[in-house]
């Protein structure tokens, strides 16, 4: 048993064949505002230090609290691209989602929140959580079809989560599908439109996503790493 006050964190994410449970919100953040950090905890002693904690802590440079829309978009990376066409995988946009001829695809911002903190003042620096509700991706191959859907941007733990469904049955729930590298981030733009950005995240595929594309398509070409694209996440900074 750990010593008592000491602070300690833990999260299960357990897969059962096709299955997966996991939380399907987890609050964090990247905007994706795509797309951050990793997340740390920390829990303090009470005393009289508590005070002088609470005044040095550091103020965050943005926030929102209710994001009302906007969008994540992935400008998909030309070797992610040619690997779906090698294995004769065809993606399509679902729900409210878009993929243009630049070949970016684009998923509308339904709700969540972001905190974002001057880089290297806290750790992760961008918090909260992005979501995605109505919209999503589909891969089509080899006479089945997979839908990842409902994504859910959690820069603070820098990974997007979904709902996964093969021929039309969901197959994981909540689960981890893109690891976000946050360190090709650039600093977060505020513009004069009412908008602010977040653009450079890294979307790469997560070790679990992998697997069970390659069990259901019956393929082992696609690896834990395998960069996806790069993501911009825009948001309203006013309601």
């Amino acid at each position: 048993m750990p010593a008592r006050g000491t602070p300690e964190c833990q999260e299960c994410i357990r897969f059962r064949g096709l299955r997966a449970v996991a939380p399907m919100r987890l609050h964090l953040p990247a905007l994706l505002l795509a797309i951050g950090a990793l997340a740390v905890g920390a829990t303090a002693c009470g005393g009289d230090d508590d005070s002088e904690s609470a005044a040095a802590a550091p103020k965050p440079v943005a926030q929102v609290d209710q994001l009302s829309g906007r969008s994540t978009a992935v400008t998909l990376d030309s070797g992610f691209v040619g690997a779906l066409q090698q294995l004769k995988l065809t993606p399509a946009p679902l729900g409210d989602a878009s993929i243009s001829k630049a070949g970016v695809a684009s998923f509308p911002i339904t709700g969540g929140n972001v905190t974002y903190y001057k880089p290297g003042s806290v750790s992760p620096y961008v918090q909260g959580e992005v979501d995605h509700d109505g919209s999503g991706l589909s891969l089509t191959g080899g006479g089945k079809t997979v839908e990842l859907t409902d994504f859910v941007v959690d820069p603070g733990k820098s990974v997007l989560t979904g709902t996964v469904s093969v021929d039309g049955k969901v197959a994981a729930d909540g689960a981890p599908l893109f690891f976000l590298d946050g360190r090709t981030l650039n600093p977060l733009e505020v513009n004069d439109n009412g908008t602010a950005v977040l653009e450079g995240t890294t979307v790469k595929l997560k070790d679990e996503a992998a697997q069970l594309l390659n069990k259901t398509f019956g393929v082992a070409a696609l690896k834990e790493g395998l960069v996806i694209g790069v993501a911009k996440i825009t948001i309203n900074t006013a309601a």
